[in-house]
């Protein structure tokens, strides 16, 4: 649906811009580089990124509830709109030439004066016994993709985010109860979504308690805690954070931060000249869709100004 046909890419242009990622930064970085008369490709591993797979998105200026998948189709009629190409692909390593950078993917070339990070970010693990065993047999790490497999059954959400908070309140729908089970003392969610939580009959919190070990015979029987105790559950969703996507960026010599983002300025410039970066692969400290894409429309800014002081005719 998302692939274009290979056929009509002139794999010898070199692009003004290509754009990095398929989720909301990456697109709204790509809209602006259209609207600002450049040669635009995206390439992305999946398109919609993390974002199409949460249940409501309730804080994005305009809009006052919406799937995350809703969101992201209204994205790519307006990418559509504007004849961006998206290429479903991942590139593998980028390497400078002269003017312009030469990005290699498994199977092709492309080239680009300027090139915008938006790779994003991964779901985070816990690293316990039985993770790993169980995943696709009631470990979970998408409660949109997955909830509905837990139909009057039992689940629970490990973490205390927002996020986590907003996978209970999806998974208490069709499920007969969803324990939050987290580390901490108080749940970090937006007050609106704590409240709800709170309010819901179906969710109990568990607070200050890990899980060490996930069970099971086939499928997932019971999680065991730190303390001791074992909670008999059908369905396990991880949702503790997550890691940037910066393996690429890392590799080529861009500049991260401890935690593996990469480090931008207020003009989404890396310590590269001519890459950018924006999203949740980037070291901002407050990460919403609608800040990375603030930030991918600002690095769209700054690969169009640094396009045109090389003198590149549009």
């Amino acid at each position: 649906m998302f692939n274009i046909d290979m056929e009509n890419i002139d794999l010898e242009k070199t692009y003004d811009l290509i754009v990095l990622g398929g989720g909301p930064t990456a697109i709204g970085c790509a809209i602006y580089a259209a609207r600002f008369a450049m040669d635009v490709l995206i390439i992305g591993k999946t398109f919609g990124g993390l974002i199409a797979t949460t249940h409501l998105v309730e804080n994005y200026p305009g809009i006052t509830s919406i799937s995350g998948q809703g969101l992201m189709d209204m994205f790519k009629d307006h990418m559509d709109s504007l004849r961006i190409p998206y290429i479903s692909d991942e590139i593998r390593n980028i390497e400078k030439q002269d003017d312009h950078f030469v990005l290699q993917s498994f199977f092709q070339k492309f080239k680009a004066y300027s090139i915008c990070i938006a790779t994003g970010s991964k779901r985070k693990k816990l690293g316990i016994p039985g993770e790993e065993e169980f995943a696709g047999r009631g470990v979970s790490y998408c409660a949109t993709c997955d909830g509905p497999f837990y139909k009057d059954k039992i689940v629970c959400v490990i973490g205390g985010s927002d996020s986590a908070a907003k996978e209970a309140l999806f998974l208490s729908q069709n499920t007969k109860k969803v324990y939050i089970i987290y580390r901490g003392e108080d749940i970090r969610a937006e007050p609106i979504n704590k409240k709800r939580v709170l309010k819901n009959e179906k969710i109990e919190i568990i607070y200050k308690t890990n899980v060490i070990e996930i069970k099971g015979d086939g499928n997932v029987k019971s999680v065991s805690f730190d303390n001791g105790n074992q909670l008999e559950v059908d369905g396990v969703f991880i949702e503790i954070g997550s890691i940037p996507n910066s393996d690429l960026a890392k590799k080529i010599g861009v500049e991260t931060n401890k935690k593996g983002e990469i480090l931008i300025n207020r003009k989404s410039e890396t310590n590269i000249t001519g890459i950018f970066a924006a999203g949740d692969v980037a070291d901002a400290p407050f990460k919403q869709a609608i800040t990375g894409v603030s930030e991918g429309v600002i690095a769209a800014y700054s690969a169009f100004d640094y396009v045109k002081e090389m003198n590149i005719e549009y």
